[in-house]
C-alpha cells in the first residue's frame, strides 16, 4: 500500500509539473521564435514566412533550430544601421531622465504622505490614486494643451515631464515608507535628529525595496512607451526604440527579429537584477494602511 501511495504521489507531482509547463511554454514561445528567427538566413525566412511576405498560401511553418544559423542580421543592425543607435540612445536618455526625476520628486512626496499628518492628506492621496487609474487616452488632450503652451512639443521633454510627475511610483514607494515604525522616527526626533536626517538615514535605507521596485517597474514601462511618443513627437529622429521596430518592413523579417532581441536585452537584464525587490514592492503595495 505504501508503494502504491508513493507511485500515486509521484504521478500526481509529474502531472502537476506537466500542467504548469504548458502555460510556461506558451509564454516563452515568442521569445524562442525571436531568438531562432534572428539567426535564420534570409532565404530560410522567405520560405517559412512565404504566406505573409510572399505570394504563398496556407499557414507559415517554423523551425526552432535553423538549418544554417547566421549572424548577418546582427551585423547589419549593429554595424550598418546608425539609425538604430539613434533611437536606442533616445530611449536610454528618456528612461534615465524619467527615473532620475521620479527619484527626486516621487520619493519625497511618498515620504510626506507616509510620515506627516496634515489637513487634506487623505483627500490628496486619494486624488493621486484616481490620477494613477486614469489611462493616457483620458489625459492626452489636457497634456497636449499644457505641453504645447509650455513650448516643449516635439521634444523629448514632452514625454519626460508627464512621466516624471507620474503618481504610480509615489503610491508604490508610499507603501514602503508606511512600513517604518513610527516609534523609530519619534525616537530619532527625541535624540535630536532632523527631518532630513530621518529621511536620508532611516527612511531611504528601510524602504529601499519599494524604491527599487518602483524603478524596475518604471524602466519596464517607459522602455516600451508607444502612445506618448507617437502623440507628442513628430520628428522621427526623436523617436524611441519602441517606435522604431514597427517601422521595419515585412521584407526585413530577420532584421526585425534581431532588433527585437537587442531591444529585449536591457529589459531582461533590469528585471533579473531587480526581481527580488520587485516582488517585495508588489507585496508591500498590497498591504492595507
Amino acid at each position: 500500500m505504501k508503494r502504491i501511495r508513493k507511485v500515486r504521489k509521484a504521478a500526481g507531482r509529474l502531472l502537476c509539473i506537466l500542467i504548469l509547463l504548458g502555460p510556461v511554454f506558451l509564454m516563452c514561445a515568442p521569445i524562442f521564435l525571436l531568438l531562432s528567427g534572428s539567426v535564420m538566413s534570409r532565404q530560410e525566412l522567405a520560405v517559412y514566412l512565404a504566406p505573409i511576405v510572399g505570394e504563398g498560401e496556407g499557414y507559415i511553418s517554423w523551425r526552432l533550430f535553423p538549418r544554417y544559423p547566421t549572424g548577418e542580421h546582427y551585423w547589419k543592425l549593429l554595424l550598418y544601421t546608425p539609425q538604430f543607435f539613434t533611437v536606442f540612445w533616445n530611449s536610454m536618455k528618456m528612461v534615465g531622465i524619467i527615473l532620475g526625476g521620479q527619484l527626486l520628486i516621487g520619493v519625497p512626496a511618498a515620504w510626506a504622505f507616509a510620515v506627516y499628518r496634515f489637513r487634506g492628506r487623505k483627500f490628496l492621496f486619494t486624488l493621486y490614486i484616481v490620477l494613477m487609474l486614469m489611462p493616457f487616452q483620458v489625459t492626452m488632450l489636457s497634456q497636449y494643451l499644457v505641453l504645447n503652451r509650455a513650448g516643449v512639443m516635439n521634444t523629448h521633454w514632452a514625454v519626460i515631464l508627464p512621466a516624471v510627475f507620474s503618481t504610480f511610483p509615489v503610491f508604490l514607494i508610499y507603501r514602503g515608507f508606511c512600513g517604518i515604525p513610527r516609534g523609530l522616527l519619534e525616537a530619532g526626533r527625541i535624540d535630536g535628529a532632523g527631518e532630513w536626517y530621518l529621511f536620508l538615514r532611516i527612511g531611504l535605507p528601510l524602504s529601499s525595496g519599494g524604491i527599487l521596485s518602483a524603478m524596475v517597474l518604471g524602466f519596464l514601462e517607459y522602455w516600451n512607451l508607444i502612445e506618448q511618443p507617437l502623440a507628442f513627437l513628430k520628428d522621427k529622429a526623436l523617436w524611441p526604440l519602441s517606435l522604431y521596430l514597427p517601422e521595419i518592413g515585412q521584407d526585413q523579417a530577420g532584421f526585425a527579429f534581431a532588433a527585437s532581441v537587442v531591444t529585449l536585452v536591457p529589459s531582461v537584464f533590469v528585471f533579473l537584477l531587480g526581481r527580488d525587490y520587485l516582488e517585495k514592492g508588489i507585496v508591500a503595495s498590497g498591504l492595507k494602511e
